[in-house]
């Protein structure tokens, strides 16, 4: 197995052992079953993290409002280190928290919190750049109603803070990218647009209405619930359970609109200028190391403009008229806004490492950060982490680089 000790600046070169697994989906505990608590973070059960509470804040298809990034921006420099973190599911988090309360009533009063029951549950992914730019239809308000009717239930609460619900306005970038249930915007043969349901990476059928997309969706959570209620994601349970699964929403969907494999949407940086369906800019942006600091996150809500981060940790700047966006670019890009989709931090992220965490074998986003100035090529995905657990490694193909007590080493995923 070949390893490498860093020195100066990281090189990958002779590093790949491909045979090696890698841990794609983040964090996991050795359990296939939920015997132990649901450890993932939330604003009201923050996450002890060597470097003080960490506090995960979901965000409904990664969307928040200029005011919402304001008081984000706030929070993160009067009570936290003084960055927004960028998470692998367009979510943001705040770490070293001093004051827990302050941080939690800060954003309920922004509307960041809706629901102090389904919290951890709340997890939707919605295709980025639905609405604006290509796609077959804007899923939003499918978003917005799904997010309401889980947050109706009150049975779906005990959903696994890791189950992942997608939508896909048709890019095929939500579809692909691991959720555990997905509504997929497809063209019937009729040539309407309809959604198939998929499940677990398979699809199990379809609805032709839009409005009927939600509950197909939490129609599913359900059934996962009653069928493996210890399960933490579909990839968890047994042949005989996603059997059971399956029957149950073949029952109730129609055939699958587009029969046959998935979808793989092209693995490009949603970096750079983007001219949206009305005309108007869409601006894609990176940060190094997926942190926005408190400071470039203020003058961004400055341009009271709607705001989007990616699975991807990217930051799109939306409906903005021409002059505007050629401000925001001379602006903020000096200030370490990355407009530059062929810059190494559009394809390089990382975990926290140490000391930020206990588990961290290494101090990672030194070294993430060497490796990029070196300007050696990033020719592929890059995810560096610290441990074994692989926290916020992307869902799509990528060369995962691990820090062990030897050095780094590096698998593809």
């Amino acid at each position: 197995m070949c390893v490498l000790r860093v020195a100066s600046a990281p090189t990958l070169e002779g590093m790949r052992d491909p045979e090696v697994s890698s841990n794609p989906g983040g964090p996991s505990d050795p359990e296939v079953g939920r015997t132990t608590s649901d450890r993932c973070p939330g604003v009201f059960a923050p996450h002890p993290a060597a470097d003080g509470a960490l506090a995960r804040i979901r965000l409904l298809g990664g969307s928040v409002t200029a005011e919402q990034l304001s008081v984000l921006a706030r929070v993160a420099s009067e009570y936290g280190d003084g960055f927004i973190d960028l998470t692998a599911r367009a979510n943001v988090q705040i770490r070293a928290i001093r004051d827990v309360d302050a941080v939690a009533d800060a954003l309920v009063d922004a509307g960041l919190v809706p629901s102090s029951t389904h919290e951890k549950v709340r997890n939707i992914e919605v295709s980025p750049f639905s609405g604006r730019v290509g796609g077959l239809t804007d899923v939003r308000p499918v978003a917005r109603a799904l997010d309401q009717a889980l947050r109706a239930d009150e049975a779906l609460a005990a959903l696994s803070g890791r189950f992942l619900f997608g939508l896909d306005d048709g890019h095929a970038d939500i579809v692909s990218s691991g959720t555990d249930v997905c509504g997929w915007a497809r063209v019937a043969r009729n040539g309407s647009v309809g959604f198939d349901i998929v499940i677990g990476g398979e699809n199990a059928g379809s609805v032709a209405r839009e409005s009927d997309v939600a509950q197909a969706l939490l129609a599913v959570a359900r059934d996962v619930l009653d069928v493996a209620p210890d399960a933490w994601r579909i990839s968890d349970l047994t042949s005989s359970d996603r059997a059971e699964l399956f029957d149950r929403a073949r029952g109730r969907l129609d055939d699958p609109l587009r029969p046959g494999p998935l979808d793989a949407a092209a693995d490009d940086p949603r970096v750079g200028w983007f001219e949206q369906n009305d005309g108007r800019v869409l601006l894609g942006s990176v940060v190094e190391l997926g942190r926005l600091p408190a400071r470039l996150a203020e003058f961004l809500a400055a341009v009271e403009a709607p705001v989007l981060f990616t699975p991807d940790r990217e930051i799109l700047i939306c409906d903005l008229g021409e002059g505007v966006a050629e401000t925001v670019v001379r602006v903020l890009a000096p200030m370490g806004l990355i407009f530059d989709a062929a810059s190494a931090w559009a394809r390089v992220t990382s975990c926290a490492g140490a000391p930020g965490c206990s588990r961290g074998l290494a101090p990672v986003r030194e070294d993430v950060a060497r490796r990029v100035a070196s300007g050696a090529p990033v020719t592929e995905r890059e995810h560096w982490v610290g441990c074994a657990r692989g926290c916020g490694s992307p869902r799509r193909p990528h060369l995962r680089v691990e820090a062990t007590d030897v050095g780094y080493q590096a698998t593809s995923s």
